[in-house]
């Protein structure tokens, strides 16, 4: 039997690791390593209420343990090839939109609870947006929530171990390299106290693990890398009743707007009715996200998205990831971590202080830190999203309040991308990149998507 090594129990690693057992079970022997905990082991003292402050956990059981980073998210499965990912550059649409609805199945065949439809989207929307100038992507959207997310992915979990899939949490892996034997490349992965070889390797690390893995490439495997782009905004909280109609309809608004003073694109993202807005913790820099339950008893009065600007460089300038951590890590030294601002404040150049944020009609759901967000943000960045919150303050009358809460800062880091082939291998044979952290993906869909794909052609090849 050839043996499998894993790096990374998001979800591209495990739909890969799942659908290799389902297919080829017989041939592989699987190992994935995951620097966190299991699925039961996943504490965050936050999540708990031990603490109201990120104290800096390493890893972050928030983004690092068996699920990823998606596993105490809202469960949000887009199936779209609209967004969330660059995928159809090595597929065609239908085959990338099968695998997502093929993901979708595995997910309500593992769901121990009934699981509500899918949000299908509506053309009105899209034409209402139209008038100013706001361009609704269309995509249909199966809302988990984080309680069902969990479950499913404990039963994944178990099923998985059943199928003889071994599992290694705690287990950072410091090194990979590769080497030929009986002409064919042989690869071994090194933690702190063991190496590990195998036949094939899948890096499945995910966004928190996108530097480590870009390092990887550039200073031992010697694998071109291309330059990717870093996402930098805000995260907004508004009375949940600004967003009820849309929300209702197809659960969440993906709007991309180009601004006017700088031809930039913003666009909406992460869209949690009734939510609640979170921290997550990369690499001990503390971002904001968000989070929302299927359930309605446990739901919020608010809804929260984030604002996001796109940002792309030029040579001679190749670390973005680099770029999205600096600018985040002024929130942290000025707040101790997230900052929040009323929108009010903002637009007349004044800092929100404890005061005015406790005389606030829109109450936060996040215990952050009141400050002033243009000390943290670049002005272009902060001009694009004043401008983007005016317009759709057109369509969603409200949104542009004075009690608009801003929460800074949210980054979206994406790994630089590879070079690979239509299979997901890299110009090393036998070792594939998925996910997000290979720069290919940004979605739980299409990351377990590529898992999936590639797990296919490694069943057939034997």
């Amino acid at each position: 039997m050839k043996n499998i090594n894993i790096i990374g129990a998001g979800a591209s690693g495990l739909f890969a690791a799942y659908e290799i057992k389902k297919t080829a079970g017989d041939k592989f022997n699987i190992r994935v390593f995951e620097q966190g905990e299991s699925i039961y082991d996943r504490r965050c003292p936050i999540v708990e209420k031990m603490t109201k402050k990120c104290i800096n956990c390493r890893p972050c059981a928030i983004m690092s343990g068996f699920g990823g980073a998606g596993a105490f998210s809202d469960g949000k499965y887009n199936i779209t090839t609209q967004y969330g990912g660059w995928i159809t550059d090595y597929m065609d649409e239908k085959s990338a939109t099968e695998l997502m609805e093929y993901v979708d199945e595995v997910i309500i065949k593992l769901s121990e609870e009934e699981i509500e439809g899918i949000y299908e989207p509506k053309s009105i929307y899209k034409k209402e947006a139209l008038k100013y100038d706001l361009h609704l992507l269309q995509g249909r959207v199966r809302h988990l929530g984080t309680e069902k997310n969990l479950s499913i992915l404990k039963s994944m979990y178990e099923y998985l171990k059943e199928e003889g899939v071994e599992f290694l949490f705690k287990t950072k892996i410091e090194r990979v390299s590769v080497h030929q034997s009986d002409y064919k490349h042989k690869f071994s992965v090194q933690s702190m106290d063991e190496t590990f070889e195998s036949d094939i390797l899948i890096i499945a690390v995910g966004r928190s693990g996108a530097e480590w893995f870009s390092k990887q490439c550039k200073d031992g495997l010697g694998l071109r890398l291309i330059n990717n782009q870093v996402d930098v905004g805000v995260r907004v909280e508004v009375p949940s009743e600004i967003l009820e109609d849309i929300t209702g309809e197809i659960y969440e608004a993906k709007i991309k707007y180009r601004t006017k003073a700088y031809s930039d694109v913003v666009r909406t993202f992460c869209m949690n009715p009734n939510g609640y807005v979170v921290t997550e913790n990369t690499d001990g820099i503390i971002t904001v996200n968000g989070h929302s339950f299927s359930n309605k008893s446990l739901g919020s009065r608010n809804t929260n998205f984030a604002l996001l600007v796109s940002n792309k460089f030029t040579e001679p300038f190749d670390d973005p990831y680099a770029y999205g951590k600096r600018i985040a890590s002024f929130s942290n030294l000025l707040g101790g971590g997230v900052l929040v601002q009323r929108f009010g404040d903002l637009v007349k150049g004044r800092r929100t202080n404890a005061h005015r944020l406790s005389q606030s009609f829109t109450k936060p759901t996040l215990d952050a830190t009141p400050g002033d967000l243009s000390l943290v943000l670049p002005k272009r960045q902060l001009d694009d999203i004043i401008e983007m919150i005016y317009q759709l303050d057109k369509m969603f009358p409200g949104l542009a309040n004075e009690n608009t809460l801003l929460y800074g800062v949210e980054v979206k880091f994406y790994s630089s991308r590879l070079e690979l082939t239509d299979e997901l291998e890299t110009s090393i044979e036998g070792m594939y990149a998925i996910g997000d952290g290979s720069g290919t993906t940004r979605s739980l869909s299409q990351a377990s998507a590529s898992g999936v794909h590639v797990a296919r052609i490694i069943g057939k090849k034997g």
